[in-house]
């Protein structure tokens, strides 16, 4: 069946979620093994946009689509005070929301959660008596002020309601380390219940109606889960947020597509590389409102990276900045500074106690040095090393610059051996690193062009504008010097009969020649019928626009069969299997 969206995903576009195979790759066979009653319940931990809710809200369309055994259910904890009576309700007529979407098929109830009293009424008018009868006693608990009959009766409903139909329930909880810190007792929120995710403790091990929890503060939800669910009783899995390089370069073309952002293939990879391939760092970069953004040379690329890790009201500074000083709170010393930025700086090795007092000459003794890196730990601001004194850096180069670019300074005001990153030249000797490298960077995109070559030959004509048409494929024909003024990708016409076509790629040159490129990007070779669709495309094609000579050519990763390729030599197709562009 083909994919719906009943959830808004996050992401923006769905087609913007690129490279999440390996993480994918281990959800769904676990997801698989719900119907038998053999999966338990999961935790994915990752630091913020690290793409854990995209990755999520994907699996709960997923499953809404299939429409199978596995009813998914998705909640946001988001980082607000709430009364628990009004998040009891929440919770309730969210999933009861879904339940009633998934059996309708009806997306609209995900959308716009249905209320109590639209839920009864629906529990009634399709003899749903579980439904029916927990609305009525979500009314009078709420009246009698009975807030833990109230709550333990919504946050049981997913397993009650599976395990009473014999039906399996994922329970898709979003940022859950936020049910402890935002919860209160009280409606005027000055009773916080830190307990709260205590209420999941056997709830978690429910095989009808098991748990995926996300958090974004690693070390707080792992304290948390330690605390109030047992440590076994959730897997944990790590979410790396940086793609692999052909990943990253996918992402970014796809939001420079979506975002209309003009980008050559050469400053694509020296975004991906300065991005470290963060998705969400790309994102920053191609939609970053900086003044002279011009994306397409580097300097301009180098600006503004630069631009989104310094200005302060940069999406990428702020949503950092955000986090930082969250996770500051309870130790927003000096000393703590100046460990956290030598850890970050140094993340390659680990550090003892004794070794950071010698290293950073502090004056203060081992025993508080250690109750500083174990709050470091649970602020996810360091990570544990290999034995219970070892301390390390996290390995986000990301935060890392975040880090650099706001403490630095600050410290080297009473600490003159801190040494201040200039950032840009950091930036430029990094791209000569990268220049050095054509080998690597060409077989990056020979691996890209089975996924993205449409976007790599557009980009390519546009950005390079003035070229011969055998400087990328063989069998020309007509070799003039083009001078392009338009590239567009997938381009739809019609036969004369109505019957719809599409070219890949066409770009338009100055001088009067289309040229028409098709894409094939799978392994297998190009066969004799491919080639002659895309005769007939060029011909008519050329019929349409009688006043510019069509230049066809043929991309084709996996290669031509012999009488494939003969039909492109007598046809006057040009052909390649290969882009190069370094």
């Amino acid at each position: 069946m083909p994919l719906q969206h009943p959830l808004p995903e996050s992401i923006g576009d769905p087609d913007l979620l690129v490279g999440r195979e390996k993480e994918f790759n281990l959800l769904d066979p676990w997801i698989g093994r719900i119907p038998r009653r053999v999966s338990k319940s999961r935790a994915l931990l990752g630091r913020r946009k690290s793409g854990k809710t995209a990755i999520v809200q994907r699996i709960f369309n997923r499953l809404w689509s299939d429409n199978g055994p596995v009813i998914p259910f998705y909640m946001q904890i988001s980082e607000k005070k709430t009364w628990l009576a009004d998040f009891a309700v929440e919770f309730f007529c969210r999933f009861a929301s879904q339940y009633i979407s998934f059996e309708t098929r009806d997306p609209r109830p995900v959308r716009a959660p249905l209320g109590l009293k639209q839920i009864k009424e629906w529990a009634i008018s399709n003899s749903f008596s579980l439904l029916e009868t927990d609305v009525d006693a979500i009314f009078e608990h709420r009246e009698n002020k009975s807030l833990d009959l109230l709550w333990n009766l919504a946050s049981s409903c997913p397993h009650r309601l599976a395990s009473a139909f014999d039906r399996r329930v994922l329970v898709i909880i979003d940022e859950f380390q936020n049910t402890g810190e935002y919860i209160y007792m009280d409606p005027e929120h000055r009773i916080r219940d830190e307990s709260i995710p205590g209420t999941w403790h056997d709830l978690s091990e429910s095989k009808y109606a098991p748990m995926l929890v996300t958090g974004s503060y690693v070390g707080w939800l792992i304290n948390i889960i330690d605390t109030y669910l047992e440590a076994g009783r959730l897997k944990r899995q790590f979410i790396n947020p940086y793609l692999q390089p052909e990943f990253g370069l996918q992402a970014v073309f796809k939001y420079s597509e979506h975002c209309d952002q003009p980008i050559s293939n050469e400053t694509a990879v020296l975004i991906n590389h300065l991005c470290m391939s963060d998705p969400f760092f790309i994102s920053c970069v191609i939609q970053s409102e900086f003044e002279a953004k011009d994306l397409t040379t580097e300097e301009g690329v180098v600006n503004a990276v630069h631009h989104e890790i310094t200005d302060r009201l940069s999406e990428m500074s702020m949503t950092w900045g955000e986090y930082i000083e969250l996770s500051l709170k309870r130790i927003n010393t000096v000393n703590s500074k100046r460990i956290m930025l030598h850890l970050s700086k140094h993340s390659d090795r680990e550090w003892t106690p004794k070794e950071l007092k010698q290293e950073l000459r502090l004056e203060i003794d081992e025993n508080e040095i250690k109750k500083l890196l174990q709050n470091m730990v649970k602020a996810d601001l360091i990570q544990r090393g290999s034995t219970d004194i070892r301390y390390q850096g996290l390995t986000d180069g990301t935060l890392c610059l975040i880090l650099r670019q706001r403490f630095e300074e600050e410290i080297a005001t009473f600490d003159p051996n801190v040494e201040i990153t200039d950032l840009k030249q950091n930036f430029y000797e990094e791209i000569q690193r990268l220049k050095k490298e054509k080998r690597s960077l060409q077989g990056l995109i020979n691996h890209l062009s089975g996924m993205m070559a449409e976007y790599l030959l557009c980009n390519e004509f546009r950005s390079k504008k003035r070229f011969r048409l055998s400087r990328y494929f063989e069998n020309v024909k007509d070799d003039a010097e083009l001078n392009i003024t338009d590239a567009t990708m997938r381009v739809k016409f019609q036969r004369p009969d109505g019957k719809a076509m599409e070219i890949d790629v066409l770009a338009a040159s100055a001088c009067g020649r289309l040229l028409a490129v098709e894409v094939k990007k799978t392994q297998a070779l190009v066969g004799l019928p491919a080639v002659e669709d895309f005769l007939e495309k060029a011909r008519i094609l050329a019929d349409l626009r009688p006043d510019n000579v069509v230049l066809p050519a043929f991309f084709s990763v996996g290669g031509f069969k012999d009488d494939a390729m003969k039909c492109c030599e007598e046809g006057g197709i040009a052909v390649a299997t290969e882009i190069e562009l370094f």
